[in-house]
């Protein structure tokens, strides 16, 4: 941790005992940059919830919260109000390729299994992974798709499956477990009414929203985790 971010910090952790203060502060370096969400009974700092309250604090500092992932892990994402405001000043880390890649491995992994009932919750663990020729298309050439398949396993937001039988296939990244609650809300909808607009689910998240939304603006927040493990 910077000597700027010890500053900043200090009015919150100045009052616990040193045993504590070190509880909090492994705490929160491991949900800001461990690669996976980590696991709240490794971390006195995530299983006590006086603790745990601290590092909400010093997160909310930093424009990030507290993510909770399968009931038992904890991650760190961009709190919504700062992803909204990162999106209006037109943040953007991904290049229209590498966005572009992403979405093909999110449709065909997550949201297709999800609008025909294979996949069900939110979680962005699948089963499902997307292989190359899925990822295909004639706008894409093959070396702008591997150099963009890199990138993206590099930044965490997709990962190689663990059946290579048939050739490389990828799977959503860690990466993705770092979005809250509503932003994976609102990228899992758009990603139904972009791969299955006819599809039940895409008719009763229509009829939940009013209106749908373009995919561009849903995913902005998924593209603006890159880079933070």
């Amino acid at each position: 941790m910077s000597e700027q971010q010890h500053v900043l910090f200090d009015p919150l952790l100045q009052d616990l005992s040193d045993r504590a203060r070190d509880e909090v502060l492994a705490a929160f370096s491991a949900v800001q940059y461990a690669a996976h969400p980590v696991a709240e009974v490794q971390l006195a700092g995530l299983r006590d919830v006086t603790l745990r309250r601290q590092v909400q604090k010093m997160l909310k500092l930093i424009g990030r919260v507290l993510v909770q992932v399968d009931g038992t892990h904890w991650t760190s994402g961009y709190a919504d109000d700062i992803a909204a405001a990162l999106t209006a000043q037109g943040w953007q880390p991904l290049s229209v390729v590498d966005r572009a890649v992403l979405v093909l491995v999110l449709i065909h992994s997550v949201a297709i299994p999800r609008s025909e009932g294979i996949l069900t919750g939110d979680s962005w663990k699948s089963a499902r992974p997307t292989t190359v020729d899925e990822l295909r298309t004639t706008k894409i050439s093959g070396e702008e798709r591997r150099l963009a398949l890199q990138r993206l396993r590099a930044a965490g937001l997709i990962q190689l499956s663990g059946d290579h039988s048939g050739g490389p296939s990828y799977i959503p990244g860690p990466q993705l477990q770092r979005l809250t609650p509503a932003a994976r809300r609102r990228l899992q909808d758009q990603l139904i009414l972009a791969a299955a607009p006819a599809s039940p689910i895409a008719e009763a998240i229509r009829a939940r929203n009013g209106t749908a939304t373009p995919l561009d603006a849903a995913s902005s927040s998924t593209e603006q985790e890159e880079g933070v493990a």
